[in-house]
């Protein structure tokens, strides 16, 4: 078990990759939106170079390291298999599916943006982009926390990090449409 904190911390690494990536991707959907309301041309040359980009940022970056991730994850409870004994690790292998659902979901629009088929506002990817974010608090504070009480706390701690998250992204819309 010598090697048990050297696999931790790759797992730790490669899952700030991931999240990097999750955050980055919605935040170029937004810019590939926008960029259709631009001339013809502009819209031309943004929409292939967002392409390009969320390319990258999706296949070279979120995709091995959400891979690498969980392969890092399956060999850490294959040397501490306790670990899954414990409710607290029960709750987060549920986030961490939620978080596999996010990624498979945001899959499907960077498809969707590839092919320029834009189902989406720019407002809904804003709100989209967030999940990443809640499912990431949820996720380390299970980890540092590990018992009942303070996930009790953290969840509600959730909702109102969601509250506020919502409440910042209604007052950035509304500050937008004032300018516009």
């Amino acid at each position: 078990m010598e090697y048990y904190n050297y696999i931790k911390a790759l797992h730790l690494i490669f899952v700030i990759t991931w999240f990097a990536g999750l955050f980055y991707i919605p935040r170029l959907f937004i810019y590939h939106i926008e960029a259709t309301k631009k001339t013809a041309s502009e819209q031309k040359i943004l929409s292939e170079q967002l392409k390009l980009m969320s390319k990258r940022l999706w296949y070279i970056i979120t995709w091995p390291s959400a891979i690498l991730a969980t392969i890092f994850a399956l060999w850490l409870l294959h040397l501490a298999p306790y670990w899954i004994e414990q409710p607290w690790m029960h709750a987060k292998l549920a986030f961490v599916v939620l978080l596999i659902v996010y990624h498979l979901k945001t899959h499907m629009m960077f498809k969707a943006f590839q092919r320029n088929e834009i189902n989406y506002s720019s407002n809904f990817m804003r709100i989209w982009n967030e999940g990443a974010t809640l499912l990431l608090f949820a996720i380390v504070f299970l980890v540092i926390l590990k018992n009942t009480l303070d996930m009790v706390y953290g969840l509600l701690g959730l909702i109102g990090l969601a509250v506020v998250l919502m409440l910042g992204i209604r007052l950035y819309k509304r500050t937008r449409s004032m300018k516009s």
